[in-house]
This record gives C-alpha cells, structure tokens and sequence, in this order.
C-alpha cells in the first residue's frame, strides 16, 4: 500500500502544479493582446488542463480511493471528512478553470489580470488546510 500512498501522493503535487500554474496562464492571457500571444495562451492552457490537471486529479481521486478501501477503511474521524469536503472543493475550482478556459478559447473572458491575480492563491489555502488536516488529524 505504501506503492499506492506513493502515488496518491505524487498525482497530487502534479494536480496541484497545474492549479498553480493555470490561473497564473490566465493572469498572462488577460494581460495579452497581440494575436500570437492570445493563441500561444490558449495552446498553453489546454495543454496544462487536458495533458497535467485533469490526469493529475483523476489519478489523485482514484489512487487516495484506492488507499480508503484497500487500507483505512473506516478508520478515519472528522479530520478524513474535512480532507474530503476540500477536495470536493478542489473539483469544483478545477471545474471552474475549465469554464475560465473555455472563456478565454472563445475570447469572452470578462475579468482583469487583478482577478485572476487573486484567483490563482486559492489553492495554496487550500493545500495547507488539507497538509495540516492531514499530518496533524486534529478531530
């Protein structure tokens, strides 16, 4: 299992390296305004989000089930369900790059560079929540 807790492990900085790096293309992409750039910004950011992101997310969600029926199962408390309820919330910011993506392919973005500035550190709160969740169990 120490295989699987490996791997969980790994997919999870690699979702995580494209939650970073996404909203930051976006920041970029709102700021661009040459047509090379644009379509260089829009290559980038499906790139990340088909080719790093979405395995990266897939493979995090299945080894970490993988890890609760194989190993844990039910020997967790709140702390397990708290993990749960932020990477639910993971998925759903995931899913919102996707929408913000698709904006900027049909260039119908409507928000500034500053807003996607501010977009982009939300998954650090959530990286540390989830890390101190994890690491300390403290309910």
């Amino acid at each position: 299992m120490l295989w699987i807790k490996s791997l969980h492990l790994v997919f999870m900085v690699t979702w995580f390296a494209g939650l970073f790096y996404l909203p930051r293309l976006f920041v970029y992409h709102a700021l661009s305004e040459d047509r090379i750039s644009l379509e260089r910004f829009k290559l980038m950011e499906r790139k990340l989000f088909w080719g790093i992101m979405t395995p990266g997310a897939v493979l995090t969600i299945a080894f970490g089930a993988w890890l609760w029926l194989g190993w844990f199962r039910g020997a967790f408390g709140g702390w397990f369900h708290a993990k749960l309820a932020l990477v639910a919330v993971l998925v759903g910011y995931h899913l919102w790059c996707w929408r913000l993506m698709k904006a900027f392919a049909a260039e119908r973005n409507k928000k500034s560079h500053v807003w996607f500035r501010w977009f982009n550190e939300f998954p650090v709160l959530v990286l540390f929540a989830t890390v101190l969740l994890v690491v300390l169990k403290p309910f």
